[in-house]
């Protein structure tokens, strides 16, 4: 059996420019909302197509990149996979730019901080439910394709290396990345 965890392809939206704390929320929106603006490298394509069923978050990225990996029948798709919900301010004046923000955000909510979002150990019990998911469809289908997201698809690879699967720590960062886990029976 085996899981392989894909990235998403470059969205249209890109994360530049500043904003102010108040407009934060607004912008990650607008990214949850955008759909790709690449196509899949060809060893991407031919990776994928070893896999024999496809799932993938309900956000656009997710969907249309399983799409541009010739997965035309979706079998699942479902919010369980979606990207860790960044926690973000709905007031303030303080201008930043938006890389500034994730990282600010994302170090916070490493601290405990979840507001208007989700705290890190919320995604973790999410990512757990996932490797859960996956882990039943492979056992059906032998061999499952995920296309997720950057931080979900690093805790869904951790869960699965607890669950005694083989596979890197990191399944893949940037656009179009991945890993592939494989069940290493005891």
């Amino acid at each position: 059996m085996e899981i392989t965890l894909f990235r998403h392809g470059k969205p249209t939206f890109e994360l530049k420019g500043k904003v102010k704390a108040r407009d934060v929320g607004e912008i990650i929106s607008c990214y949850d909302l955008s759909g790709i603006a690449d196509e899949p490298p060809e060893h991407a394509k031919q990776r994928a197509s070893a896999c024999h069923v496809a799932v993938c978050s309900d956000f656009i990225r997710s969907l249309e990149s399983a799409k541009a990996l010739r997965f035309a029948d979706i079998l699942l798709s479902d919010p369980v996979f979606r990207e860790i919900a960044v926690p973000h301010f709905k007031q303030g004046g303080l201008t930043m730019l938006v890389g500034a923000w994730g990282l600010l955000l994302r170090c916070l909510s490493t601290m405990g901080f979840s507001r208007n979002g989700e705290s890190l150990s919320m995604a973790k019990l999410r990512a757990q439910v996932a490797a859960s998911l996956l882990i039943d469809m492979a056992h059906e289908h032998q061999s499952v394709l995920l296309v997720g997201h950057g931080f979900v698809n690093y805790f869904i690879a951790q869960a699965l290396l607890a669950r005694n699967w083989v596979g890197p720590a990191k399944p893949g960062g940037g656009y179009w990345e991945y890993g592939i886990y494989r069940y290493r029976a005891t």
